[in-house]
């Protein structure tokens, strides 16, 4: 009966480990680097408290390194001489950040050199720029990503979700990461914070279907206050709050405006268009639910196609692969 239950357990701690993206662990550089959490939040939360708009920025960059490859740090990477990176792919032009990744990276290998990977640092950073509106952590972060050597600007296109995308193929993409759709509408009310610039939507603005007309979809009061800011198909310099009033608290509120129809992307409107996605953006008007499904949603991005063990490499500097 022992041998049973031990079996048993070995099997179900197998399928938790599959879950959890293999070789992650809660206190992975707890011998190797035990002060690396703390160096991470220390030196994240002291660029957040003068950029506000930081936050938005590490929480993007690590969703969008986490699709493209998977959680492996490419998004850092520096386009060479013979390969075009993901970091310069339009998707990722707006992307910011990557200065206190390397100031993070910097101090911590002062303290332990080539133990902490920077997909590490990356997935704790964007946990803990968004964790300084509370003052403590608001979701796990499993450690012990390793680092991919490759960064390719052409695999960004067909893996970034678009802003454009209708719900099936939202449903589809995040479906090829491993995520469903109550990842699919959790992890977009990361929306609650940042900013989208014009050219993204104007579109739903002036010419929805080609013919001079506005998404039907969209609140038109709000489709009235878009267009003194957005006041042409062709600005793509300006930016508008994607939840307005709110850009910079990590809250609910995206889910509140988004059941008003004031959802600024295609993308965002989309989520109305599924009975099953709209009853889950219900429910996430509620604070208390949003924060618990962010955080077990976000464990799970942080888990996709995970490189470790003896996987990647370890990087000393988070721009270049090593020599």
């Amino acid at each position: 009966m022992k041998t049973l239950l031990l079996f048993v357990w070995v099997v179900v701690l197998s399928v938790i480990g599959v879950c959890q993206g293999g070789g992650l662990r809660k206190q992975f550089y707890k011998k190797s680097c035990p002060q690396a959490k703390d160096i991470v939040r220390s030196v994240t939360w002291s660029h957040v408290s003068s950029n506000p708009i930081l936050p938005a920025k590490l929480l993007r960059m690590h969703f969008h390194d986490c699709f493209v490859r998977g959680c492996d740090g490419s998004i850092l990477l520096n386009s060479t001489a013979n390969s075009t990176a993901e970091k310069d792919a339009i998707p990722n032009l707006s992307l910011a950040g990557f200065d206190v990744i390397d100031a993070i990276k910097s101090d911590i290998e002062k303290a332990c050199p080539g133990v902490v990977s920077c997909a590490d640092i990356l997935a704790l950073a964007a946990r803990d720029s968004v964790s300084f509106q509370f003052q403590k952590p608001m979701w796990e972060v499993l450690t012990g990503r390793r680092d991919g050597n490759v960064s390719l600007a052409s695999d960004v296109f067909s893996n970034i979700p678009s802003p454009f995308f209708n719900f099936s193929s939202l449903l589809q993409n995040f479906n090829s990461k491993g995520l469903n759709v109550h990842d699919l509408v959790v992890l977009s009310g990361g929306h609650t914070i940042g900013v989208g610039h014009c050219n993204l939507f104007s579109n739903r603005l002036y010419n929805f279907t080609g013919k001079g007309d506005q998404d039907p979809s969209l609140n038109s009061t709000y489709a009235a206050f878009l267009k003194t800011k957005c006041q042409s198909l062709s600005d793509t310099t300006t930016t508008v709050e994607m939840d307005p009033g709110s850009s910079l608290n990590f809250d609910s509120h995206y889910f509140v405006i988004l059941n008003q129809h004031k959802g600024l992307f295609q993308s965002d409107a989309a989520l109305l268009t599924n009975k099953i996605a709209s009853n889950i953006a219900g429910e996430l008007v509620d604070s208390r639910v949003f924060f618990t499904e962010f955080a077990e949603s976000m464990k799970r991005l942080g888990a996709i196609q995970v490189l470790t063990g003896t996987e990647g490499e370890i990087r000393n500097k988070c721009s270049v692969v090593n020599s």
